[in-house]
């Protein structure tokens, strides 16, 4: 008869349970039989609830403190960065925030989950602060709207949804079709659902043929919902609207302030200036101006252009478009600082010393005239001794002392060591018909970092400016990463060789020695990747809790108002605390500082998650044409269902389906980003160099199916007939539907 279990070993047991469990499981599990042993199995269960070691919820069935139940009500609240469905349980009396939730994929047939749906779901806890949910039925009023292409078929037109996550096409009926041709995108209100055959939809708006390249972004803005079309009231304001009088401004014309923004900039709301400090108190300092777009002047609190812009929260940009916060009269023309043009700014006057320190600011209304419209690569050219037409009369005036004070920002920027992750951003370039011509990485130059670090000081200075004055400030936070992160990072660097400090607090300084170190390594682009994944999500709030990346105590969005609406509620604040005249920061703003910051973050998050989705349909178009090339890249991403590796030439991602690597059985072990084969040792580790060939692509869905190759590039682990058409269709519309944990099987070669 086996041993008496002791209280560690139940406690154990309990915890590694996905579900609660009951006295007889436990019983069952151990061997436990007769009175005798019930009895004193029912008294170690107390002893361990009256330690608070677990919680005792629906049927006696025991789990550990503030765990979720076997079966519960979840409400789905968006999606993760890599697509997967989250949701949060509608009741929840923890004391902590509740335990992440993530939704398997939904049956097929079965649309996918969006936002605001309500679903009883039966849960798997895989930790503590994560679990599994799987869909057992859909909750009344919950079915929602889809976006979708209108195919035509013998019993009717059918709908494919664009959700790479959603699998279940949608019957529409001719009288349902509203004129619908095949090939449109189209959105579709899903009806109610009958016991046989497909899932119906009626369809509500006709968007144009996906044919046309300007769909890749429409399927963006629709899918994540964002405002296209301002109010008439709004477009009248905007259209009513002139350049500010000189009046009590300063005149800022004569200065030689000059825009420098990318070549395919659409909106420059941001003007530098530097000029070597005449204090004799202030030896080898400089006296900075960077001049913003005064678009409080423009948009007052209250207003329909004030409404329309919180409800947007912030600019988005395509590749062939933009989504803008503000109406084109003024994100295009008023709050755009063109050259020679006279234009109201708010100013800020900037003091450091030698060392990059800021000494003094002072911030003032003012009347401009840009001198220049530059790009980056022309002022780095012109820095670099290749001065064109336009920078050769501004090199000495302009452009050399910029260099010069950035010289002194980049070492305060060293010296207080912030985190450095310079990781490679797409660059999606159309040609004339707006078809993708190139993808490729953007190049990362000085004259980058120098208007970063000359937009950085003003935000440090704005932040302070409102502290000094009693103002509420919008502050950017970025807090420092979570201790349970930091623990799998450190675990993770140490099994590699890497040494991350333990017992003290860590500082952005910690994490940059470690990139250093890295730099040059075959495992530099891991080390990045798994730095980069531990960090928290910077955000906006009232409450300061200081900018971790950038090593600043105090930090709040100031110098981009055109497309950010926390920059406009930061210049309100600053035109109210230092008196500046009309557009102030209002009684009932300040009040509400929580609940903007709140909606502010979320349309951020919006607009990254619509910007990254039309990238990878642009991506995977590109890609389309290249079906059968082979390419060298990276794996950038390791799950249970495969792994994303992402082409060094152009920085297009793609899967990897687990079911074609070689035969064996894989164990996703998470905390090491990495599968490995039971069988025979292979592992596939993050951030690891691979060759693959591009297999199939999805433009609708922005899916890339990649196949691993052997280091000859011969295409041995992908096997055509191990994985049906359909079966590959799944793989691709599941490219981002991640799950957590368990085991994948391939029975590849």
């Amino acid at each position: 008869m086996p041993p008496f279990p002791t209280k560690d070993t139940v406690l154990a047991f309990i915890r590694q349970s996905s579900v609660p469990v009951g006295k007889r499981e436990i019983a069952r599990a151990f061997k436990l039989g007769g009175s005798a042993d019930r009895e004193r199995l029912k008294d170690l269960l107390k002893e361990l609830e009256a330690d608070g070691a677990v919680e005792r919820g629906r049927g006696r069935r025991m789990a550990p403190p503030q765990s979720l139940p076997e079966v519960a009500v979840l409400e789905v609240t968006g999606a993760d960065p890599d697509g997967e469905v989250l949701a949060r349980p509608l009741t929840w009396n923890g004391e902590d925030a509740p335990p992440r939730i993530f939704m398997m994929p939904e049956k097929k047939g079965h649309p996918a989950l969006a936002q605001g749906d309500r679903v009883l779901a039966k849960l798997s806890r895989l930790n503590d602060r994560l679990y599994e949910a799987r869909t057992i039925r859909r909750l009344e009023g919950t079915t929602g709207r889809i976006l979708g292409v209108y195919r035509l078929g013998p019993d009717g037109g059918r709908v494919v949804p664009t959700d790479r996550r959603n699998k279940a096409e949608l019957l529409v009926l001719p009288a349902n079709a509203a004129g619908a041709a095949e090939g449109d995108l189209v959105l579709v209100d899903v009806l109610p659902a009958t016991r046989l055959g497909l899932a119906q939809g009626r369809v509500v708006e006709v968007i144009g043929p996906t044919a046309e390249p300007r769909s890749v972004s429409l399927i963006a803005i629709h899918t994540h919902g964002l405002p296209t079309l301002f109010p008439h009231a709004a477009e009248r304001e905007a259209e009513r609207a002139k350049v500010p009088p000189l009046g009590d401004r300063e005149d800022l014309r004569a200065v030689p302030l000059v825009t420098i923004d990318g070549a395919d900039a659409r909106d420059f709301d941001d003007a530098v200036f530097a000029e070597p400090d005449n204090d004799p108190a202030n030896p080898g300092g400089w006296h900075l101006i960077v001049a913003i777009a005064d678009v409080a002047y423009y948009v007052r609190p209250g207003t329909a252009l004030d409404r329309a812009a919180f409800e947007r929260g912030n600019s988005c940009y395509f590749p062939d478009r933009v989504v803008p916060m503000l109406p084109e009269a003024l994100s295009n023309d008023l709050c755009s600082l063109r050259p020679h043009e006279d234009r109201g700014c708010l100013a800020a006057h900037l003091w450091i010393g030698a060392d990059g320190g800021l000494r003094r600011h002072r911030f003032a209304r003012g009347l401009m005239r840009s001198a220049a419209r530059l790009t980056y690569e022309q002022v780095q050219a012109a820095r670099d001794g290749r001065p064109d037409d336009t920078t050769e009369p501004l090199l000495a005036g302009a452009i050399a002392p910029l260099y010069a004070a950035y010289a002194c920002l980049w070492a305060a920027r060293e010296k207080r060591g912030t985190l450095d992750l310079d990781l490679p951003e797409r660059r999606v370039r159309l040609d004339e018909f707006g078809r993708v011509a190139e993808i490729s990485p953007r190049e990362r130059l000085d004259s980058h970092r120098l208007i970063e670090e000359f937009m950085i000081c003003a935000n440090v200075a704005a932040a302070e400016s409102l502290e000094a004055a009693g103002m509420p400030v919008m502050y950017r936070v970025h807090d420092q990463p979570a201790p349970d992160k930091l623990e799998a990072l450190r675990e993770f660097l140490e099994g590699i060789g890497y040494s991350l400090a333990k017992g003290q607090v860590l500082t952005p300084g910690h994490f940059t020695r470690i990139l250093k170190k890295a730099q040059g390594t075959p495992e530099a682009q891991l080390v990045s990747e798994v730095v980069l994944r531990s960090q928290a999500q910077a955000v906006y709030a009232p409450d300061n809790l200081g900018h971790f990346g950038l090593a600043l105590r105090r930090y709040a969005h100031f110098t981009s108002p055109i497309r950010r609406y926390a920059d406009l509620v930061v210049h309100r604040a600053l035109i109210r605390a230092h008196r500046l005249g009309v557009g102030v920061l209002d009684d009932a703003a300040m009040a509400a500082m929580a609940d903007i910051a709140e909606h502010i973050s979320v349309t951020e998050r919006r607009a990254a998650a619509a910007e990254r989705d039309a990238i990878d349909r642009y991506t995977a178009s590109f890609l389309s044409a290249h079906v059968g090339a082979t390419f060298s890249g990276r794996i950038t991403g390791v799950t249970r269902f495969g792994l994303f590796v992402r082409l060094d030439e152009s920085g297009a991602d793609g899967l990897v389906p687990a079911s074609t690597l070689p035969d064996d059985t894989y164990e996703h072990r998470e905390h090491e980003h990495a599968l490995v084969g039971e069988r025979w040792g292979r592992v596939y580790r993050l951030g690891a160099p691979v060759k693959v060939a591009v297999k199939e692509t999805d433009p609708l869905t922005g899916s890339t199916l990649f196949a691993l190759l052997d280091r000859e590039g011969a295409d041995l682990l992908w096997r055509s007939g191990n994985t049906p058409s359909e079966g590959r269709k799944s793989a691709l519309r599941k490219a981002h539907s991640k799950q957590r944990g368990g085991r994948a099987t391939s029975r590849g070669n």
